[in-house]
């Protein structure tokens, strides 16, 4: 019976500090994990068009070393897979989500394996930020910002 409240404490606080920290409506929290759930599978089944719909009009990705993009065109160029790669993972866990009225945003990490035309696989990781807004009854990426962690 002494036993069974430090491992009933330290099961709580172990379980405490790796839990996903999630605020707002869990309808909304439910749509927008979704939704990343839908982000990872358009790119892993080279839906780049699905990719692009997933970002408001005026949608913004800031990826690492480059400039900010915009606009439906430069972020279909950017999404779009390279002539013979093929990504075969494509993994967000979002460590917190923060609804507020009609914008959002979470954070966490990304992970994912990329077949090169060689058969090779690349295995890669990193961090993100995405503030999201509210269009109608959908939740859209407007801003996307990432970047690699090292491996």
């Amino acid at each position: 019976m002494r036993y069974i409240l430090p491992l009933f404490l330290s099961l709580l606080f172990s379980c405490s500090t790796s839990a996903q920290n999630y605020i707002g409506k869990q309808k909304d929290i439910d749509q927008i994990l979704s939704n990343v759930a839908l982000f990872s599978s358009c790119i892993m089944d080279k839906n780049t068009q699905g990719i692009v719909d997933s970002y408001t009009v005026d949608g913004k990705i800031f990826p690492d070393q480059r400039e900010i993009m915009e606009g439906s065109e430069p972020l279909f160029k950017y999404w779009a897979p390279a002539e013979g790669y093929t990504t075969v993972l494509h993994k967000v866990t979002p460590q917190e989500i923060q609804i507020v009225k009609k914008t959002a945003y979470d954070y966490g990490i990304y992970e994912g394996k990329t077949e090169r035309p060689d058969g090779s696989v690349s295995s890669w990781q990193g961090k993100y930020v995405i503030v999201w807004k509210k269009v109608g009854k959908d939740w859209k990426i407007y801003l996307d910002i990432w970047n690699r962690s090292p491996e």
